[in-house]
């Protein structure tokens, strides 16, 4: 019960903590002058009203109408709640627009509309329709879905789909097509049986007709069995499915079929019903949360199936997130009309043909660096796979046009596909690709050196319950149950080490001792090393030292630096190789890096040279390809003071010994950032016309002054500093003791992938 209520109380405090929801308006245009609010409102705002009223096509030029999509619904049928009635659902449709924002940067305001009247919704959506785009329907119960739908699409000129019909069938076709490939079988002998009659069985059966598979040979049933022409209580969708055949259980309907879809409840399918099934049996057991038969029976049942779930933590995992963003994407970009069978079937053929790509290095960074390849296990794209925005939208986007609904052609597919790969906000791919990863990591021990600390406990609790990490907290044992206690935090005394306590005592006297052996003729007296270990930081890194521990967060309140030493000191054995810090900004552009923020004052050649071998080093291993820049006040020679020559002098250095690498300068940060002006008036750079990602400033003033204006002023989430060259010490990171939960989650996600390649697991067993 203790769980329930903590998992309770964790997803109500998301949603309440701060700004109450999980969606926003943020404006887009200048607003801090009188004149901008002239021309934001009156009297400016009536010249593009007066354009629009000429031509009401100018509203896709003069206001966010093209980028704003209606998530609507009456709370009918709200994931697995059932009727909990519109206002209730609210939550659920704001994470619907989170959803289109972070995947497809399409704007959203919810819609919850009180009634079940089909007449009196219909009416509604048609009222307010002139401000959207598209209408995405959600949630409402079959079959008033189906007729709400429908009329819509009819009378609106906007796309209109309802995501819960037609985006299970999307995906779930694509993975159908290529299980079809897998197994050898052609789709017009297949014989298909799907277990559930709503919304999404439904248009998955109208959709897998569409493409091949024969109406006789779909078996569909209810909860009440085979739905067959011989039944009277059938409504007329379900109707449209009835069959002649003699069977009127599930059992008897899956002897000999290829291929088994369920939308419906856990557990009802058995390991002889897929026993008796064809060759390579298809099985979709859609059902959420738990399938129709779990993994492990299904896997058990036999060895030539081919199985998805709508799971994430199976392969081939049914997720509509992998469609609606992106069909959507590219339905508002050519204006569609609306959402047609030509670009639905669009859709599923560019996700089946995606599978067969070689897979980005980021999404095999996201899946713990796992050989991934099109196969059973393999049937669609992963869901932070960043081509999917690309590769969807561009056919739905073609598909429009060529089928006429489209009132907008694109005739530059290649600058289309160059915007949709660009225009993302705030893109966190990365660093769920990097949470993804770690969550598969074996080695789990880390270490908050200051667990006296709200926003670290938080942290640690959400690691844990991500299952990322085995946090160890360091600290005064009451004063850390105190603050678990008052917050309702899920996490258990066994997680504190009191280390001043006297049961910990022992333990420092074996640090001391392991330390003072270490650097005995460095000065430090068995005195000094006992006492190093009654302080936070020092008793940390000597758990990771002597394999208590994988990894360590260790905190500073003044200087980075000062917080540097011990673990210097430790690992390093005073050989004093450069080390770096660099953080990564989360922008409209994706994620940039830049070092180095923390730890040199006033770089020398030879250390801007380490410090930019660092940064690629560590940016390739997480599956991105570094374009760097090393950033002056000159451009390529246009100033010989120390400052300038120092950063060309490394930049010479690097390109005669490390000719593999894309870099370039001593240049200005415009001429980094502009790639068209840096073309025009640098052509020789070996930038050439790629995007710049990697900054390395010249000295600590220009990089920490640059990346706090850049998170503060530019509203950019910023994870770091990530300590970079502390080879004997991979996982030790130091972070401000202000910083918040998502900077601590981060920046001990990627100190547990630190040393995730490195050991093999193991488990805490010294008694503290």
């Amino acid at each position: 019960m203790e769980e329930i209520k903590s998992k309770r109380d964790e997803a109500l405090e998301y949603h309440s903590e701060g700004r109450p929801g999980k969606i926003e308006v943020v404006p887009t245009k200048p607003y801090n002058t009188q004149k901008d609010l002239s021309l934001a409102y009156s009297p400016g705002v009536a010249e593009p009203c007066l354009e629009i009223e000429k031509d009401p096509d100018n509203a896709y030029k003069y206001t966010a109408k093209g980028n704003l999509v209606a998530v609507i619904s009456n709370g009918t049928a709200v994931l697995g709640l059932g009727d909990i009635g519109a206002l209730a659902g609210k939550p659920v449709m704001e994470g619907k627009g989170l959803l289109f924002k972070t995947f497809a940067d399409i704007d959203v305001f919810d819609i919850e509309v009180d009634t079940k009247n089909v007449d009196k919704f219909i009416e509604t959506v048609k009222n307010i329709s002139p401000t959207f785009g598209g209408i995405n329907l959600e949630d409402i119960k079959a079959p008033e879905c189906f007729e709400i739908e429908e009329r819509l699409k009819d009378e609106l000129d906007i796309p209109v789909m309802h995501d819960d019909q037609h985006g299970t069938a999307i995906i779930s076709a694509a993975a159908l097509i290529n299980a079809l490939e897998i197994a050898d079988k052609d789709i017009s002998q297949i014989k298909v049986v799907v277990n559930g009659a709503g919304a999404a069985s439904i248009a998955c059966s109208k959709l897998y007709i569409s493409l091949g598979v024969k109406k006789e040979n779909l078996i569909m049933c209810d909860s009440k069995g085979v739905i067959s022409r011989q039944r009277t209580d059938l409504n007329p969708m379900k109707e449209l499915f009835a069959t002649d055949s003699d069977v009127r259980t599930l059992g008897e309907a899956l002897t000999g079929a290829d291929v088994f879809l369920g939308l419906s409840v856990a557990d009802i399918v058995t390991e002889d019903m897929v026993r008796s099934m064809a060759d390579n049996p298809i099985v979709f057991a859609l059902a959420n949360p738990n399938p129709e038969i779990s993994y492990d029976k299904a896997m058990a049942s036999r060895k030539d199936i081919i199985f998805s779930t709508g799971r994430s933590d199976y392969p081939n995992q049914v997720n509509n997130v992998l469609g609606f963003p992106y069909i959507f994407r590219g339905a508002l970009d050519v204006r569609a009309a609306k959402i047609n069978e030509e670009m639905k079937i669009a859709a599923v053929k560019a996700l089946a043909s995606l599978a067969k790509e070689p897979i980005p290095d980021i999404v095999l960074t996201a899946y713990n660096g796992a050989k991934i390849t099109f196969g059973r296990d393999y049937l669609i794209p992963k869901a932070l796979d960043p081509r999917l925005i690309t590769a969807i939208s561009v056919a739905v986007a073609k598909a429009a046009i060529a089928s006429g609904v489209a009132r907008k052609e694109i005739k530059d597919w290649d600058s289309y596909r160059f915007e949709l790969a660009t225009r993302m906000g705030r893109d966190n791919r990365l660093l769920r690709a990097i949470r993804n990863k770690a969550r598969n990591c074996p080695s789990k021990r880390l270490v908050f050196a200051y667990a006296e600390n709200l926003n670290t406990l938080k942290a640690a609790s959400d690691l844990l319950h991500d299952k990322i990490a085995f946090p160890i907290l360091v600290g005064n044992k009451e004063k850390i149950l105190a603050i678990i206690k008052e917050n309702n935090l899920d996490i258990d005394e066994s997680h504190i080490i009191d280390h001043r306590s006297d049961k910990a005592e022992e333990t420092r006297k074996e640090y001391a001792e392991v330390l003072y052996n270490k650097l005995n003729r460095k000065g430090l007296s068995k005195e000094d090393c006992l006492k190093n270990m009654g302080k936070n930081n020092w008793f940390s890194l000597m758990m990771a030292y002597c394999g208590d521990a994988d990894s360590v967060i260790l905190n500073y309140s003044r200087r980075y630096t000062t917080s540097l030493e011990p673990a210097r000191k430790i690992f390093q054995n005073f050989n004093r190789s450069t080390l770096a810090a660099m953080v990564i900004v989360m922008t409209k552009k994706g994620p940039m890096f830049f070092a180095d923020m923390a730890v040199n004052t006033q770089p020398s050649v030879s250390e801007l040279v380490d410090i930019t071998i660092l940064a690629t080093n560590a940016i390739k291993k997480l599956g991105v390809e570094p374009v760097t820049a090393m950033l002056s006040y000159s451009n390529f020679g246009t100033d010989t003071e120390p400052d300038a020559t120092t950063v060309a002098h490394a930049v010479k250095i690097l390109h005669d010994q490390y000719p593999q690498l894309i870099v370039d300068g001593e240049m200005k940060v415009d001429f980094a950032l502009d790639k068209k002006a840096r073309m025009e008036k640098f052509p020789f750079s070996k930038l050439e016309d790629k995007e710049v990602n990697t900054f390395i400033f010249p000295n600590l003033s220009a990089a920490n002054i640059s990346y706090k204006l850049v998170e503060e002023i530019g509203g950019n989430e910023v994870t770091g500093p990530i300590l970079l060259g502390l080879n004997g010490a991979p996982g030790v990171h130091i972070i401000s003791e202000t910083a918040s939960v998502s900077s601590i989650v981060n920046l001990a996600t990627l100190s547990v992938l630190d040393v995730c390649d490195i050991n093999e697991g193991c488990t805490t067993d010294k008694n503290y």
